[in-house]
């Protein structure tokens, strides 16, 4: 096995492929407050996938799980609170929004993402008290994008390492939540190394589900004007490929993995991908990895006073 794929993951939890149905919410993100928010962000957020948010729950549900049911044949669903800061509105109406998808037939997990300062334990109450009584799993998806706390203030991400690590282990403390954690492997000012110490915090704090995202710049962003300034560097597709290995090989067998490059809209970046289609990105990083003898875990073997082993 390269790597955990992500619907292998799926498919060993349910029996079955399960589909994710992207929900838009009427949210914001607290870092757009006073600002242009995280200098990657674009004013339509990341949910290039989802219907606009005045649609309602229960529609965007009903349109996206009829385009997918008619396209894979699935029959099991999670739905995906997608955009924004899903956590930062009250709690109540959270709650609200929660139970109206867990009533939607064939849902079987809930996945809501979020930012490492923006949850705290009155939202994983309402998860909590919703998985017991309805039976649906549970995910918390937290954008990390970076272990390197000087890349996060330089992209004005507004939270740091501290805040990541927080969230964590306060999830941590409900039974049956599971934590997927979004990376940026080529973010302007990152190296190797901090893909590699990355992976280490991920692993050493056990998160069970990684996402990892390849870099696009879309316009009307600070990073775009960066970008045209010149005022930033942007790795090549190769040392995007080593990054990736490098991440894989550090982490356990364990951790799933539900993505390895972005997907955004031709229209919606002026750079994506180095101009390639992000399957045959993926087939050629798999090739890489299968010729050079490169599989998820291989270096793995640091944790748990792994020094003493020289004792032997």
């Amino acid at each position: 096995m390269l790597y955990y794929a992500y619907s292998d993951y799926l498919k060993q939890k349910y029996g079955e492929k399960v589909y994710k149905l992207p929900i838009n919410l009427p949210v914001t993100c607290p870092n757009r407050m006073d600002g242009r928010g995280c200098a990657f962000c674009a004013g339509a957020g990341t949910g290039f996938e989802a219907m606009a948010s005045s649609n309602g729950v229960t529609k965007q549900l009903e349109k996206t799980r009829e385009l997918i049911a008619r396209k894979y044949h699935a029959g099991k669903y999670i739905a995906y609170f997608q955009n924004y800061t899903n956590t930062f509105l009250p709690v109540e109406e959270f709650r609200m929004y929660l139970q109206e998808a867990a009533a939607f037939p064939d849902i079987v997990e809930i996945s809501v993402s979020t930012r490492p300062d923006c949850i705290t334990k009155d939202y994983l109450n309402v998860m909590q008290e919703l998985r017991e009584r309805a039976g649906i799993e549970m995910t918390v998806e937290l954008g990390l994008q970076t272990a390197n706390y000087h890349t996060l203030e330089k992209i004005d991400r507004g939270h740091g390492l501290a805040e990541f690590i927080d969230a964590v282990l306060m999830i941590k403390q409900y039974t049956g939540f599971q934590i997927c954690t979004h990376v940026i492997l080529n973010l302007p000012g990152d190296t190797l190394v901090d893909a590699r110490e990355t992976a280490r915090i991920l692993t050493a704090l056990g998160v069970d589900i990684v996402k990892l995202h390849s870099l696009y710049i879309s316009p009307d962003t600070r990073l775009y004007e960066w970008y045209q300034a010149g005022e930033i560097a942007l790795c090549s597709k190769e040392e995007y490929f080593e990054r990736v290995i490098t991440f894989l090989e550090q982490i356990p067998e364990t951790i799933a993995v539900e993505r390895l490059f972005s997907r955004v809209p031709e229209k919606d970046a002026v750079f994506s991908n180095w101009g390639c289609s992000w399957w045959k990105l993926k087939d050629e990083l798999l090739q890489k990895m299968e010729t050079e003898n490169h599989y998820q875990g291989k270096e793995c073997h640091y944790l748990n006073g792994a020094a003493l082993g020289r004792l032997k």
